[in-house]
């Protein structure tokens, strides 16, 4: 019909900006498909997909993830290593820490797109029990639990630390 395009693929290399999400639309003026009767091109829309990490979870440029420790780790204290975005980073668990403690590591969480900072990387403690022992480990643990009391009751409602479990994980 005469008017005056033809079909062609070409490769376009694009920048992608650090912290962007799911959903995100980046808009290239004048990349689009060539307009009618000599009117300029269009606009080309990339629609970004994110890939899901193998262990951080995101909720904005906040993320979050579960590190399992032991009991020996959980009652006397430790330093473990935390992957961050930048590499590893020292994290200091104090002695009585229980699971479903969260440690908060300013601004270590994603880039904000528009260039407003970092968000917070959030680890969650799950204590782990263990499910086999050797002899001597059963042993040890007996005469551990010989020296503490045992309350197998049901622990009063705290509300607080619920809400800011619910708040953080919404």
């Amino acid at each position: 019909r005469g008017e005056g395009r033809a079909e062609k693929e070409r490769t376009l290399e694009i920048r992608i900006p650090p912290g962007v999400d799911t959903g995100t639309r980046l808009r290239y003026s004048g990349e689009g498909e060539v307009g009618w009767h000599g009117s300029p091109p269009g606009d080309l829309y990339v629609v970004l997909h994110v890939e899901e990490h193998p262990f951080f979870e995101r909720k904005d440029a906040d993320l979050y993830c579960t590190v399992p420790i032991t009991f020996p780790q959980a009652a006397l204290g430790t330093e473990i290593k935390i992957p961050t975005l930048d590499g590893e980073e020292k994290l200091k668990i104090p002695e009585g820490t229980q699971t479903g403690s969260i440690f908060r590591l300013k601004g270590r969480g994603m880039p904000q797109v528009n260039g407003g900072g970092y968000g917070d990387l959030f680890v969650h403690i799950r204590v782990v029990t263990p499910s086999k022992l050797t002899r001597e480990q059963k042993r040890l643990l007996e005469q551990l639990g010989q020296t503490m009391p045992a309350e197998s009751r049901p622990a009063e409602r705290d509300s607080s630390l619920f809400e800011k479990v619910k708040d953080i994980f919404g």
